[in-house]
């Protein structure tokens, strides 16, 4: 019975083929395909010119003096030392009270995030380069453009261009915080200010900041302070335990910093402070 059945199945297949395997087409399908697959990858495989220019850095200690031999170890050193340069020049201005104001700000209204970071951030060295235009002025006429035109060595240009930035961090810089890190430094007592080394002058101004920015944002919680206290209390008082006073009392301090135009006047005192 079952050879029967297959018998039956062979006869009910169709006699007539597909008329590409009856021509015998097939053979040359396949061949078409494996050389159109090999030409495309021979052409994936090609990459295409670029015209770039070259670039090479060349430090030779050839010269007749001793600054122009002294030239390739000074450009080590730069690179060197260059990761952590914008860190050494921000701790030398305006931006460090400035940037932790913003942030303290921000944690006194209590919004999180916002502004973001890089906001904050941006807003902080825009407020920078006001403050320390004249800096940066004074710098580039004493300095900068004297030794771009020949007039100045680069050590006495280096010199130049730190007395604006030392005179800015004296003004800014409090009597004992410099006296504290000349009695740590065990050196003798200055005369005058320009015996103070850069050494000692850096880090007491910057602490000498940390300090006035920690008063500053003091000043600032004040009243945010005060409508969280009220906002608990009232809250506290309806029974309101499972009601979070911080959904209460942020839109409160975001209306009262609104209507003072609390940034503007959050700028003017910064900018003032120095």
């Amino acid at each position: 019975m079952l050879r029967q059945f297959l018998f039956n199945c062979r006869r009910l297949r169709p006699a007539t083929q597909l008329p590409w395997r009856r021509a015998g087409l097939l053979p040359v399908l396949l061949g078409s395909a494996v050389l159109l697959c090999s030409c495309v990858g021979m052409g994936a495989g090609e990459k295409p010119e670029l015209n770039v220019p070259g670039v090479s850095f060349n430090i030779n200690g050839q010269g007749s003096q001793p600054e122009q031999v002294g030239t390739g170890v000074q450009l080590l050193v730069l690179f060197t030392v260059l990761s952590v340069a914008p860190a050494v020049l921000l701790l030398m201005t305006a931006f460090t009270r400035i940037v932790i104001v913003l942030s303290l700000a921000r944690t006194a209204l209590g919004t999180q995030q916002l502004p973001p970071n890089q906001v904050v951030t941006g807003l902080g060295m825009l407020l920078t380069f006001f403050v320390m235009a004249p800096v940066f002025n004074d710098i580039n006429e004493n300095a900068l453009q004297p030794y771009l035109a020949g007039r100045l060595a680069q050590p006495e240009a280096i010199t130049r261009g730190l007395e604006p930035l030392r005179g800015f961090m004296f003004k800014q810089t409090r009597p004992a915080d410099i006296a504290l890190f000349m009695q740590l430094a065990k050196t003798t007592q200055p005369s005058t200010l320009e015996d103070i080394p850069l050494s000692s002058l850096l880090p007491a101004f910057v602490i000498s900041e940390l300090k006035t920015a920690f008063q500053m944002g003091f000043l600032i919680f004040i009243p945010f302070l005060v409508i969280d206290l009220v906002v608990t209390s009232t809250l506290l008082s309806l029974g309101m335990m499972f009601l979070p006073p911080m959904l209460v009392s942020l839109p409160l301090k975001l209306l009262l910093f609104v209507m003072a135009d609390g940034w503007s006047l959050l700028v003017e005192s910064l900018v003032k402070s120095f």
